[in-house]
C-alpha cells in the first residue's frame, strides 16, 4: 500500500517507527474527516494522521469507508506501531506518553460514529493566530465545490442508519459560511443524526432559528473566544465585536436550557491573553459552561511571530494555570 510520504515528511512523522502501544485508538474506525478538497481522513485532525483514504469528488463515502488505504491505516493501530500517527501533535498519544495505560476503548466500533466537516474555511474573522486575511466564499469554484461536497455528504447521511454525530466547524465558522448554511438547511431530519458545532458565536443569535432541527439535535455547542475582556478580544479576533460575543454566550445559555446540550468554551492561549485565563474561567461559570478548554496556540503558518510565544516558561503563567485548574470544568492538557 503506497502512502504519500511527502505529507509525513512535512509533519516530521517517522513512518518506520514502532510505538509498541497495546491499546487501540478507535478514531481510524469511528471517525471520518472531510476537507475542502473532498479528501477524507481516518482521524479527527489531518496533522495527526495526514494520509487521505479517498476523495469525495470522485468516490462516494460508502466506497471510501473500508477502502484498502483505510484498512491499511487501521492495521498500523492493530499492530501497535502507530507508525503513521503524529505522536508530537496527537492529543491522545501525548496523553498516553504522560500517563501510560490510558483507557483506550475496550471494543472496536463497527461503523462510523463521527463525521467531521472541514469543507469550507469561510469565516467572518481574520484572527492572526489562524489566517493572514479574511477568507470568505459565496461564489466561484471554491464555493461551488463546497456545495457539491455538502450535497454528497447529505446524500450519504440520508441512507446511513446507525447513530452518528456530525461535527461542523473544523475550519470555518458554521453560521458565517454559506456552504455550511446550505449543509445545515438541507441535512436529513433523522433521529439517528446528532450535531456538534464549533463557532465564534458572532452569528449565533441571528441564524440558529433558521436550522431548528440542527439545534434541537445538538449534542455539543462550543464557542471559541481568545479574550475575556473587550480590549484583548478585539485585538486578537480581528473583525469581532465584544458585545456580540457576550450576547452569543447569553444565547447559548438560553439554548442549552431548552435543548440540553453540552456547552463548551474554547480559548487559544497565547502571549497576549494568558493573563486572562482566570477571567475566562469566571465567564465560563457565569454562563453555565460545562467545559472550558484552554488550548496552546499552534503554528498554522501565518505571519504571526511564534518566537514571541514564550509564556509557557513564565512562573506567573504556571501559577495562574494551577489556580484555574482547580475549577473542575477547566481542561488544559495542551498547556502542560
Amino acid at each position: 500500500m503506497k502512502i504519500n510520504q511527502r505529507l509525513f515528511d512535512h509533519y516530521g512523522i517517522d513512518t518506520t517507527k514502532d510505538l509498541a502501544i497495546k491499546g487501540n485508538c478507535s478514531r481510524p474506525w469511528d471517525t471520518i474527516l472531510i476537507d475542502k478538497q473532498g479528501s477524507c481522513y481516518a482521524c479527527e485532525c489531518t496533522a495527526w494522521l495526514p494520509q487521505s483514504i479517498g476523495n469525495l469528488q470522485v468516490q462516494t463515502l460508502s466506497e471510501i469507508i473500508g477502502s484498502d488505504m483505510h484498512r491499511h491505516l487501521q492495521d498500523s493501530i492493530d499492530n501497535g506501531t502507530y507508525r503513521y500517527c503524529n505522536q508530537r501533535q496527537c492529543g491522545y498519544l501525548k496523553k498516553e506518553f504522560k500517563e501510560p495505560g490510558i483507557h483506550w476503548p475496550t471494543h472496536r466500533p463497527h461503523d462510523i460514529q463521527n463525521l467531521r466537516l472541514a469543507i469550507d474555511d469561510s469565516c467572518n474573522l481574520r484572527c492572526p493566530s489562524c489566517r493572514n486575511e479574511l477568507i470568505f466564499h459565496k461564489s466561484g469554484s471554491r464555493f461551488r465545490l463546497g456545495i457539491r461536497l455538502a450535497d454528497r455528504i447529505n446524500q450519504w447521511l440520508d441512507t446511513f442508519r446507525e447513530r452518528i454525530q456530525v461535527h461542523i466547524g473544523s475550519d470555518g465558522d458554521p453560521f458565517a459560511s454559506h456552504v455550511y448554511r446550505h449543509f445545515m438547511e438541507h441535512t436529513p431530519r433523522k433521529d439517528n443524526i446528532s450535531y456538534s458545532i464549533l463557532t465564534n458565536g458572532l452569528m449565533l443569535r441571528e441564524f440558529h432559528n433558521k436550522v431548528p432541527h440542527v439545534i434541537t439535535n445538538l449534542e455539543r455547542l462550543a464557542i471559541s473566544i481568545d479574550g475575556a475582556t473587550k480590549q484583548t478580544y478585539e485585538k486578537l479576533r480581528l473583525g469581532g465585536n465584544w458585545d456580540k460575543v457576550v450576547d452569543a454566550l447569553e444565547c447559548a445559555m438560553e439554548l442549552k436550557d431548552k435543548n440540553n446540550f453540552q456547552f463548551q468554551l474554547h480559548m487559544v492561549v497565547q502571549e497576549d491573553n494568558w493573563r486572562e485565563m482566570s477571567i475566562m474561567a469566571e465567564l465560563a461559570d457565569r454562563y453555565n459552561v460545562d467545559k472550558l478548554f484552554l488550548n496552546r496556540i499552534e503554528d498554522w503558518s501565518t505571519d504571526l511571530d511564534h518566537s514571541k510565544q514564550k509564556f509557557i516558561s513564565y512562573p506567573e503563567f504556571q501559577d495562574q494555570l494551577a489556580m484555574v485548574l482547580e475549577n473542575p470544568i477547566v481542561h488544559a492538557w495542551t498547556l502542560s
